[in-house]
């Protein structure tokens, strides 16, 4: 029984890492193709307007250059000029 919890927690926690892993991956691509502000982003990913914050400051933490800039339709994430961010700088894989 005690294995059987434990095998059942590893599950979820596996499955909560690969939601969290896609999310990001969904969120770069989405800065990828367009300006988007946190209020998008969360209605897009279907999470709240913390969680696509704590994205954000997740994938700036592995290296992608994340900006945030004002246009005339107020504030947006958008890829640093000049950057193609298939993968992080330094050459390190996901």
């Amino acid at each position: 029984m005690n294995a059987v919890r434990q095998m059942g927690s590893r599950v979820v926690v596996y499955q909560r890492s690969h939601e969290i892993e896609s999310r990001l991956e969904t969120l770069l691509q989405l800065i990828r193709t367009g300006r988007y502000s946190t209020p998008k982003l969360a209605t897009v990913l279907g999470v709240s307007h913390p969680t696509v914050s704590r994205c954000i400051c997740a994938l700036r933490g592995r290296g992608y250059p994340i900006e945030s800039v004002k246009g005339p339709e107020g504030w947006a994430y958008i890829l640093s000029e000049g950057s193609t961010a298939a993968s992080p700088p330094g050459g390190q894989s996901r």
